[in-house]
C-alpha cells in the first residue's frame, strides 16, 4: 500500500500526465480528457483461465493499435480498487494472439514503450534487458486486470 501512495502522489515523468483513478468512471474521465470523446478500452483476456500458470505461444496476426496516443491503467495494491492511470506519446500498442500448451487461447496487450531516455536508469527493465535509457524500446504484455484506453 505504501508504494501504490507513493506512485500515486510521485510527478509523473517528462511527457507523461497521470492519474490515480479509484473508480472506474474516474478512469473513463481521465482517458477521456487525453483522448477525447467515447475512448476504446483494451485489455488482455484468456478464454478460460485455470488459475494454473500456462506457458503460452505466440500466434498469427499480431495487430499494432494504431493511435498516436494512449492512456494505460495499471491496477494497484490497495484496500480498495486504484488504477495508476498514464497518458504517454512514446507508446505503442499490440494485441497479440497467444496460445497456451493445453490449448487456451487468449489475446493479450503488449505495449512497447520507445522512448525511455527520461526513465530512471535504475528501472528493473534496464537491469533485466542490461540495456540504457533511451538505447532501446521496451515492451511488455499487460496482466488481464490492466486496461489500455485508445480513441475510438
Amino acid at each position: 500500500m505504501r508504494n501504490t501512495i507513493k506512485e500515486c502522489e510521485s510527478p509523473g515523468i517528462k511527457g507523461e500526465k497521470k492519474y490515480c483513478a479509484t473508480s472506474l468512471e474516474s478512469m473513463i474521465d481521465f482517458s477521456t480528457s487525453q483522448l477525447g470523446k467515447d475512448p476504446k478500452a483494451i485489455s488482455t483476456e484468456v478464454e478460460k483461465p485455470t488459475g494454473m500458470l500456462q506457458k503460452y505461444t505466440i500466434g498469427n496476426g499480431v495487430k499494432h493499435i494504431r493511435h498516436s496516443k494512449s492512456v494505460v491503467c495499471h491496477k494497484m495494491k490497495y484496500t480498495c480498487p486504484v488504477f495508476y492511470c498514464h497518458s504517454t506519446q512514446a507508446t505503442k500498442a499490440y494485441v497479440v494472439p497467444l496460445e497456451a500448451e493445453n490449448g487456451t487461447k487468449g489475446k493479450a496487450v503488449a505495449v512497447c514503450h520507445t522512448d525511455t531516455s527520461s526513465w530512471n536508469p535504475k528501472h528493473l527493465a534496464f537491469q533485466v534487458l542490461n540495456v540504457k535509457p533511451g538505447t532501446v524500446p521496451i515492451c511488455h504484455f499487460l496482466p488481464e486486470d490492466h486496461v489500455v484506453w485508445v480513441s475510438n
